[in-house]
């Protein structure tokens, strides 16, 4: 199992954790000292977690919505899913968008989004001429199981 280093910037910070022995992400949580945060319909704030992380290379932490109170209560990250590379060093902060059209609250400490620590593939984009042909060729946007 890889080890991730996370250092609290704020001593009442809390670290990640999962829900179940086999989540794949863990959850993030608002920083306790913020206490309540109000968002109006279609308002986006950046909610602190008050921690930083050291990823290891070749990984990423990407946050998504957790499923609960995006569902429920229409609050998920703004910009659908977060990226925080592994020489970031600074605070990991969720930006998170009202899509409801009612108030809605985020309580001090409570679980704001999940990250999953995932490897990815870094790769060398090099100009060409032409492309391999494929049976889907250039069908997009719905193209795919259609007869």
């Amino acid at each position: 199992m890889e080890k991730v280093s996370v250092k609290k910037l704020e001593k009442d910070a809390i670290l990640p954790s999962y829900g179940s022995e086999y989540a794949a992400g863990a959850d993030l949580y608002a920083l306790p000292s913020l206490g309540t945060v109000s968002f109006l319909p279609g308002e986006t704030k950046l909610i602190r977690t008050g921690l930083s992380m050291s990823i290891p290379e070749g990984y990423g932490g990407f946050i998504y919505a957790r499923s609960g109170i995006a569902t429920k209560r229409g609050l998920a990250p703004s910009n659908k899913v977060g990226v925080v590379d592994s020489d970031y060093r600074g605070e990991v902060m969720v930006a998170l968008h009202n899509h409801s059209k009612e108030v809605q609250t985020i309580d001090a400490g409570e679980r704001i989004a999940q990250m999953v620590i995932a490897p990815f593939l870094k790769v060398d984009f090099e100009e060409s001429d032409s492309l391999d042909e494929t049976e889907r060729g250039r069908g997009g946007f719905g193209s795919t199981g259609r007869k």
